[in-house]
């Protein structure tokens, strides 16, 4: 249900890593409570993230939520077609839905998150 070569937190959040690249999103969990996305506001390229401070929104039908860092980095590319097409963090939150890539701080905060079987185990324990 989730990918395995993600990792997750409890606020909903994912980061895939790729050599000192980590790639951040919201998962379908976090997708399916928000309804239907309508604004992603995202940070500046070259803005410092740093672990579990906000560093953008996203809005819904329904709520806006902040977007805290899984783990901490500097900005180095934004997913500029969230800006015609937020529904895409809907359609597709683990793929063409990611919000921002980072340069990793420090590869090892990864280890610090959720795997997949841990957040899925979460999300029935948070569901029920």
């Amino acid at each position: 249900m989730y990918p395995i070569d993600h990792r997750y937190t409890k606020d909903h959040q994912w980061v895939k890593v790729q050599g000192s690249t980590g790639t951040l999103g919201i998962t379908d969990y976090a997708q399916k409570q928000l309804g239907d996305v309508i604004f992603v506001s995202l940070p500046k390229i070259g803005a410092e993230l740093k672990t579990g401070e906000v560093y953008g929104l996203i809005e819904s039908v329904k709520a806006v939520s902040d977007l805290c860092a899984p783990v901490s980095g500097e900005v180095i590319e934004l997913n500029t077609d969230l800006a015609i097409s937020p529904d895409l963090v809907n359609k597709d939150p683990y793929d063409r839905g990611w919000l921002v890539k980072i340069r990793l701080r420090d590869p090892q905060d990864v280890s610090a998150l959720m795997d997949a079987s841990a957040y899925q185990q979460y999300t029935a324990e948070v569901a029920t």
